[in-house]
Order: structure tokens, then C-alpha cells, then sequence
């Protein structure tokens, strides 16, 4: 089973490595694939450049087994639809499981995503809760996908729905960013190969 995790990684900082390696354990991935978005379709664009992100992804990651960076969406021309990113990653994965990692926010507006129905065509979605969270109403769409048994992932490629509760850690790269811009210190709250990158390439300084 391989593991999806996008995002704009702007930037990239624990509370992303942490979840990616969590859920690696948890569902018995052989890898997580971390996609930075080139042109979010949902919100604005990123302080940094794409390749910039995707280099400090690079960098926070290392030689860190299972975990690999995939920069199809950095090549791809237009708005970075997750719906393109999953058909594209079929291809190249024709009968593996695929599981999608979003958050519960993301799933909260998941309706609002392009195609979004047929995200389930070719990968499971898998929310990634915080203790405490309570799943909205399912509608019919929704319940008929939904497992809770985490086996059903691995014996189909696709089509489910489930819920996973991690460790997230309540880290926020908006927060980050304006740290930086008050010349205040973001150790601790990403990896100091990320901090240097950021330094030496003055991103995320008040205008």
C-alpha cells in the first residue's frame, strides 16, 4: 500500500513529517509520497517558490526509509487537482492500494474539491482526526464507502473511506511564516536544515 500525502509544504515543519511517518507505521505502508501543490486551487499562492519548497521537503526528509518526495505536480501545467495527481499516480501504480491522507478540515470541504467524487475511483481517503473530534454527518455518498476496518484498504485499490485518529502535532506553517517575518526563532517547530535553507535564502521576511 502506498501512502499520499500533498499539502504546499510552505514550509514544510514537523507536524507534516510526523504524520506522514505515523500513518507509514499505522497502516503498514511501503511508502509515503509527500506532493507539494504547484497551484493550490483553494487558496492563495504560496510565500515560496515551488522548487524551493520542494527543496526544503528534500532537505527535511533526508535519507528517512519510506518516505519519498514526488514532484509530479510541480511539472504539470494549471491549478494542481488532486483528482489529476491520483489518476496520474494510478498509472504508475496500476493494482497497488493507494490512501489518501487528508485532514479533518480538508474532508470538511472535501465537497468543494474538483471531481471530488471520483477521488474514491482511484484511491481510498483516509481522515487523519485529532482526539476528540467528532466526524459531521455522512450522507449517502459518504456511508456507503466508509469502513472501519482497516483490512478492507489493503485488499481493494480504492473506494473507501476511513477514519484514523493520529498525534497530530497542532503546528501551523501560517504561524511560521509570521514568526520569521517578526524575527522571531521557529526552532523546534521544523527541522534546522529547513531553518538554514530559509536563512540563506531570506524566504518568508516582511516585505
Amino acid at each position: 500500500m502506498i501512502g499520499i500525502l500533498g499539502g504546499t509544504f510552505d514550509p514544510v515543519h514537523y507536524g507534516h513529517l510526523r504524520s506522514a511517518l505515523e500513518v507509514k507505521d499505522i497502516f503498514g505502508l511501503t511508502e509515503v509520497r509527500l506532493i507539494p501543490c504547484a497551484q493550490p486551487p483553494h487558496r492563495q499562492q504560496p510565500s515560496a517558490t515551488a522548487w524551493m519548497r520542494l527543496e526544503m521537503l528534500k532537505l527535511a526528509i533526508g535519507s528517512q526509509a519510506g518516505l519519498i518526495v514526488d514532484d509530479r505536480e510541480l511539472k504539470r501545467d494549471g491549478a494542481s487537482y488532486m483528482i489529476d495527481t491520483l489518476s496520474s499516480l494510478r498509472q504508475d501504480f496500476i493494482t497497488e492500494p493507494l490512501l489518501l491522507f487528508i485532514g479533518s478540515d480538508a474532508f470538511n470541504q472535501l465537497t468543494t474539491w474538483h471531481e471530488w467524487q471520483h477521488l474514491f475511483d482511484f484511491a481510498h481517503i483516509i481522515v487523519m482526526t485529532r482526539p476528540g473530534y467528532e466526524i459531521q454527518q455522512l450522507d449517502d455518498f459518504f456511508n456507503t464507502r466508509l469502513t472501519k476496518n482497516r483490512s478492507e484498504l489493503a485488499h481493494n485499490s480504492a473506494g473507501k473511506l476511513y477514519f484514523q485518529q493520529v498525534s497530530q502535532l497542532d503546528i501551523s506553517a501560517t504561524a511560521i511564516r509570521n514568526m520569521i517575518a517578526e524575527q522571531q526563532n521557529p526552532g523546534f517547530l521544523l527541522p534546522d536544515i529547513v531553518i538554514a535553507y530559509i536563512r540563506q535564502h531570506q524566504l518568508y521576511q516582511r516585505q
